[in-house]
């Protein structure tokens, strides 16, 4: 998508590591209309596949995840890093490690929200070893419901998640592919 790749040239900050910082529009502050952009084209690319309930996890997906989820016309569900109190009752549970963060979480959901009936696009910031798009995909499955895919909006092509995902034929549209973060800020897309 060239909107998302011209702004993540323009406000986009590579560091050290393999970190592409996107903060300033896309998973601190976060740039509404360009999100409503990103849900436009991936209702554009899932429109067919029925899709019945949106997936991500706490927290940086839940913004995206909500404008698909109005595109879709269909409740936002998303998977969280802790147990609450007001969690009561059986949940689908998943290990889930952050590239940014570097720290495993086990992420919940409540079976109460999740079906058998469901058809689950899963949506999410980034997708860059596949640790969270695996354990969503888990969580989809132990509960029956069927994953028409995933909506991803940066995904780094030069780390393994995206092709370890697809060729466990977990369909990936990702917005904007990123080949290489070069030391000097430069970037390159696929």
């Amino acid at each position: 998508m060239k909107l998302l790749e011209e702004r993540i040239l323009r406000d986009g900050k590579v560091k050290e590591g393999g970190i592409l910082k996107v903060d300033a529009f896309l998973n601190h502050q976060m740039d509404i209309d360009l999100f409503e952009e990103m849900a436009d084209e991936l209702y554009r690319l899932y429109v067919t596949e029925n899709v019945t309930k949106i997936l991500t996890v706490e927290a940086s997906g839940i913004g995206i995840a909500c404008i698909v989820g109005q595109r879709f016309k269909c409740p936002v569900l998303f998977a969280k890093k802790t147990k609450t109190k007001n969690i009561d009752g059986a949940v689908y549970s998943a290990e889930v490690e952050s590239f940014t963060h570097g720290t495993t979480y086990k992420v919940i959901v409540s079976k109460d929200y999740l079906l058998p009936s469901d058809r689950v696009l899963i949506i999410d910031d980034f997708l860059a070893n596949g640790a969270a798009l695996s354990g969503l995909a888990k969580i989809v499955n132990d509960a029956g419901a069927t994953l028409v895919g995933a909506g991803i909006a940066i995904e780094k092509a030069f780390q393994p998640g995206g092709e370890m995902l697809r060729k466990k034929g977990i369909r990936i549209e990702s917005l904007a592919r990123i080949k290489s973060l070069r030391e000097d800020g430069g970037i390159e897309f696929c």
